[in-house]
């Protein structure tokens, strides 16, 4: 598709070389505010989001690893693709990372005290929570949840002080029985009607 929009170009009389670019340098000290921590997160707080929990089987780590995560999003229809970003700082994400594929379970309304179990450092999050391997990875997919998305690592790119990590949806399913969490300025939601 891209060569037939160059070729449409060049046809139509189109530049073939582009303009020079201008000239860059970087942003001085005091020539942008800097936002305190705690005035982005009230801020961005008011950003509704759906809650998910991301989970891989590590092999070599010893068995299932998860977080609880807001920040996921689909990403492209095709390839098809989603993306969650993880802190820089997480003992979760390597085990992720080696195991090279995740599963995305959304959770629903109802389910504060999985995320909770799954927010937490030091713990094992998966003492009493049921779950399956997930039909084209094996990543734990968590029972009861709403849905889920099943993937493998396609890309890592740096985002400040998170990873912001794009999957290649390799399976997936819904169902209608339950409304989504919600996370909004600093507390659980739902749904009204």
């Amino acid at each position: 598709m891209a060569a037939t929009a160059i070729r449409y170009l060049r046809s139509a009389g189109a530049p073939s070389e582009a303009p020079p670019l201008p000239r860059l340098r970087a942003v001085r000290d005091g020539e942008r505010p800097e936002v305190a921590p705690a005035e982005f997160r009230r801020v961005l707080g008011h950003f509704a989001s759906g809650v998910t929990v991301v989970t891989a089987y590590d092999a070599e780590g010893g068995g299932p690893v998860g977080f609880a995560c807001q920040s996921f999003a689909s990403l492209s229809l095709d390839p098809p693709l989603v993306a969650f970003m993880v802190g820089r700082t997480s003992t979760t994400w390597p085990r992720i990372a080696r195991a090279g594929a995740f599963c995305v379970n959304v959770l629903g309304a109802g389910q504060e005290a999985l995320c909770r179990g799954f927010a937490v450092s030091g713990a094992d999050k998966f003492a009493g929570v049921a779950h399956s391997p997930s039909p084209a990875t094996g990543s734990p997919r968590l029972a009861g949840v709403p849905a889920w998305i099943d993937c493998v690592i396609h890309a890592v790119h740096t985002g400040g002080d998170h990873l912001i990590v794009v999957g290649r949806v390799k399976a997936l399913d819904a169902t209608d029985e339950a409304p989504p969490l919600l996370f909004h300025r600093g507390h659980f939601g739902r749904l009204a009607d």
